[in-house]
């Protein structure tokens, strides 16, 4: 596909207005309060994995509601010190699979939290973890972009991004773990959360969201029919007499907002083809976002950004911040 949004000198100073709703902190802040009222009752039981250097937990949480949250906890045997954690958070449909899906970080010498996103693991990665709100009993298939969409008090990702705030706290508990060097990661709506969480949780030293999702709603469905905006955009068509209530809740979940509150150390990339999230998007977060930043762009990849060269370049950005020995 060739490139589908504004040209490359627009882009990269492309900004989106500043929609954040009046009580978009206290939103939050309500939210997570609620979601902390709960006891993280972590739990982290040793898996084998056949994994001669890599140990493997699998581990559970409580997250929003005090509901459980699975993830699992990768780390090098070798060590004898607490390691700086890399959590990561999984592109849209996808669950948290098996450990040994998950070798990167810890292979480099880091620990590695990979957290399961609540009903979803059915698309193309499985998942174990169910989202009970309202009467959901396991994962499923997308879409999850209209669940609850009409009060932000019951749409989907209110649950997923506290989820995401607690999957920090899981790790920073764990005593193999420096509870002061703590990156996030993820691709795709892994991206948008890992925005989310910077934005929400306190400290957050690195965060490297790839071709983030969930970013500037209302462009991305006015200019992109690519899945899972386009979820969106069928909805409003059928509920067109509510189409501003829709934004309305959406606006409590924008990355951009999230970028403006972030202050970790930031290195993004985009696909300047990419027609799922739409580079326009994702500078409307970049160019909003609070901390030191950088981006790396893929001027003719599509949602795969980067791929391999991406995950070279965030092992160099992550060594050159964090040295092991």
């Amino acid at each position: 596909m060739p490139l589908m949004d504004l040209p490359y000198d627009q882009l990269v100073h492309y900004t989106a207005p500043d929609e954040a709703p009046a009580d978009f902190d206290a939103f939050w802040h309500e939210t997570l309060a609620a979601t902390a009222a709960h006891p993280l009752a972590l739990q982290c039981t040793p898996v084998d994995t056949g994994l001669r250097w890599i140990e493997s937990f699998d581990v559970t949480f409580a997250g929003y509601g005090g509901q459980p949250i699975r993830a699992w906890l990768n780390l090098p045997k070798m060590r004898t010190t607490p390691l700086p954690c890399i959590v990561e958070y999984i592109g849209y449909g996808g669950g948290r699979g098996f450990p040994s899906d998950w070798l990167l970080w810890s292979s480099a010498g880091y620990a590695h939290l990979v957290m399961d996103t609540r009903g979803q693991g059915s698309a193309w990665l499985k998942g174990d973890t169910a989202d009970p709100e309202p009467d959901g009993a396991n994962p499923q298939f997308p879409g999850f972009m209209t669940r609850g969409v009409f009060d932000p008090r019951t749409y989907y990702y209110r649950r997923v991004f506290s989820d995401a705030v607690r999957a920090i706290e899981a790790a920073r508990s764990h005593p193999a773990i420096d509870a002061t060097r703590i990156a996030v990661t993820g691709g795709s709506q892994g991206g948008g959360i890992s925005i989310a969480a910077a934005g929400l949780a306190p400290d957050i030293a690195l965060v490297m969201p790839d071709v983030p999702f969930l970013c500037h709603y209302r462009r991305a469905t006015e200019i992109t029919a690519a899945h899972p905006y386009e979820e969106i955009a069928r909805f409003c068509m059928v509920h067109r007499d509510q189409v501003d209530q829709v934004f309305a809740t959406l606006a409590y979940f924008d990355g951009v907002h999230f970028a403006a509150r972030a202050t970790g150390q930031a290195l993004f990339s985009v696909g300047l083809m990419d027609e799922i999230c739409p580079p326009s998007t994702v500078y409307a977060a970049y160019n909003r976002y609070r901390g030191p930043k950088a981006i790396r762009v893929y001027r003719y990849n599509h949602h795969e950004g980067g791929g391999p060269f991406q995950v070279r370049e965030k092992l160099r950005f992550v060594t050159s911040h964090w040295p092991l020995p």
